[in-house]
C-alpha cells in the first residue's frame, strides 16, 4: 500500500484525478493544480486506487491531509513516457513545462516548485548556480550516497538547470568529510565548466543562506531571495530529478531517504517510493529486538 498526500509542495494542494477502483500505470499522473502554485502528483507504481481519503501525514503535529491509497499490482508497469533529450532545440518554456508536469518540487526539503525557481524574474540575472551537495542536519547521507552513486545523473540535470538559466558560474558545494562524493563529483564534472568546491564540515553550511555566504562572500538580504544578489541554490535530488524527467520522461515518483539512530539495527539509505508508510521503511532496516537491562 503506498499513501499519497496531496500537499507535497509548497502552494495549493493537487486536486485527485482519479477514482477509487481505477487502475493506473506507472508514472501516470493521479492529482493536479489547476489554478494556483503547485505541481501535480504521479502513480509511483501501477497499481488500483483503493481510496481517496483524510489520513495522517508525516508533520510534528500528526496532522490529517488528503491522500491517495494505492495498492500495487506488482507488474510495475509504466504508462506513457515523452522523453526530450534534444531540449536544447525546444523552447525554455517548453522545458519548464516539462519540469513542471514531472511534479518536481525542491527536494532539500522547502519543496517549493522547481519550474517557478527556475523563472527568476527577468531583472534578477542567475550569475551563480550552485547545487547544494552539504547535508542539511547530522546524520543524514542521502545525498551523500546520490553523489557517490549517480553523479552523473546529477550532472546530467545541472547541464539541464544552467541551459535555463544560463549562469556564468556553476558550482557543487561539498562538505569536506564526504571524500567519496567529491571523487564521484570531481570525475563526473571532468572536461565540463562545472567547480566542484568543498566546504568545511560546519553545521549549519548545508542551509542556503550560509552556503552562499561561504562560497560567495554576499548574504542574501533580509527578508529577501537568493535570485536578489545573483544566486541560485538547487539540491542535488532536484538535479537527478530534472535530468530524469527531461531525458527519461519519468516524473518525481521516489526518493532517497536515510534511516539511522540506534534504534535501527541496520541504518542506510533507502531508494524509496513516494507514499511508501514509514513503518516499513523502518521494517527494512530491521528494527532490532528490545534490549533486556539488568537492575
Amino acid at each position: 500500500r503506498l499513501i499519497l498526500p496531496l500537499q507535497q509542495h509548497i502552494g495549493v494542494p493537487a486536486e485527485a484525478i482519479v477514482e477509487p477502483g481505477q487502475h493506473v500505470l506507472k508514472g501516470e499522473k493521479i492529482a493536479d493544480v489547476v489554478d494556483g502554485m503547485g505541481v501535480p502528483v504521479h502513480a509511483p507504481t501501477s497499481g488500483t486506487v483503493e481510496n481517496i481519503a483524510r489520513l495522517p501525514v508525516p508533520h510534528p503535529s500528526g496532522m490529517e491531509d488528503w491522500c491517495v491509497i494505492l495498492i500495487p499490482d506488482g507488474d510495475d508497469r509504466w504508462g506513457e513516457r515523452t522523453p526530450t533529450p534534444d531540449y536544447r532545440n525546444h523552447e525554455r518554456a517548453a522545458v519548464l513545462d516539462a519540469i513542471r508536469n514531472a511534479g518536481i518540487s525542491g527536494m532539500g526539503g522547502a519543496g517549493f516548485p522547481t519550474d517557478i525557481k527556475l523563472r527568476p524574474p527577468k531583472d534578477r540575472k542567475v550569475s551563480t548556480l550552485i547545487l547544494n551537495g552539504a547535508e542539511c542536519e547530522p546524520y543524514i547521507t542521502a545525498d551523500d550516497m546520490s553523489m557517490r552513486e549517480r553523479a552523473d545523473e546529477i550532472v546530467d540535470g545541472l547541464k539541464i538547470m544552467a541551459w535555463l538559466l544560463r549562469p556564468e558560474r556553476c558550482v557543487v558545494a561539498i562538505e569536506d568529510n564526504k571524500p567519496e562524493a567529491v571523487a564521484a563529483m570531481v570525475k563526473a564534472t571532468d572536461g565540463t565548466q562545472i567547480e566542484v568546491a568543498v566546504i568545511p564540515t560546519k553545521y549549519p553550511s548545508g542551509g542556503e543562506k550560509q552556503l552562499i555566504h561561504v562560497l560567495t562572500g554576499m548574504e542574501v538580504p533580509s527578508g529577501g531571495i537568493p535570485a536578489d544578489i545573483g544566486v541560485m541554490c538547487q539540491n542535488v535530488g532536484t538535479a537527478i530529478a530534472v535530468g530524469r524527467a527531461i531525458l527519461r520522461g519519468e516524473p518525481l515518483i521516489s526518493r532517497v531517504v536515510t534511516i539511522t539512530g540506534e534504534a535501527v539495527a541496520e541504518p542506510g539509505n533507502l531508494d524509496s517510493l513516494i507514499g511508501t508508510p514509514v513503518t516499513d521503511l523502518l521494517a527494512a532496516a530491521t528494527l532490532p529486538v528490545p534490549r533486556l537491562h539488568r537492575l
